[in-house]
């Protein structure tokens, strides 16, 4: 195995506190959402952060595929990341909705695309058996 790159970051204070990166670009405020029994207040969240993450990652699976397959995508395609922090009987868990807007392609290409990106996605592969993905293919209309 070799590793390409390695980010580090530190969160401070759980779910109420401050994250950072190493190199400065990320540097927030935590708040939880009131739903959640928090103050609502104007800092980011675990899951907000956690969704930005899979769904650049994912839309960049989507694009590395794309080009392999010589499929024409244009820079519009956007994927939209929902992730529900869940409670059951079991204790709390996450699961994840990814809506694909792809542009330009027909539903089996775009279909195909997307369980394809699922497959090759670091996190697809770090979530896979852990939290429920719901995948979407949204059409132009």
């Amino acid at each position: 195995m070799k590793t390409l790159y390695e980010a580090t970051s530190t969160a401070v204070g759980g779910r109420d506190g401050h994250v950072s990166t190493e190199d400065g670009k990320i540097d927030s405020k935590l708040s939880v959402p009131k739903s959640m029994g928090g103050d609502g207040g104007d800092g980011i969240n675990p899951e907000q952060l956690f969704g930005c993450a899979y769904a650049a990652c994912f839309g960049g699976a989507i694009k590395l595929l794309a080009g392999k397959k010589r499929i024409n995508i244009t820079d519009e395609f956007s994927v939209e990341a929902t992730i529900g922090f869940c409670e059951d009987e079991d204790g709390a868990f996450l699961e994840a909705t990814l809506d694909c807007y792809i542009p330009g392609v027909d539903v089996e290409t775009g279909e195909n695309l997307i369980n394809m990106a699922h497959d090759i996605c670091p996190f697809s592969k770090a979530t896979r058996d852990n939290i429920t993905v719901t995948l979407n293919l949204l059409l132009d209309e």
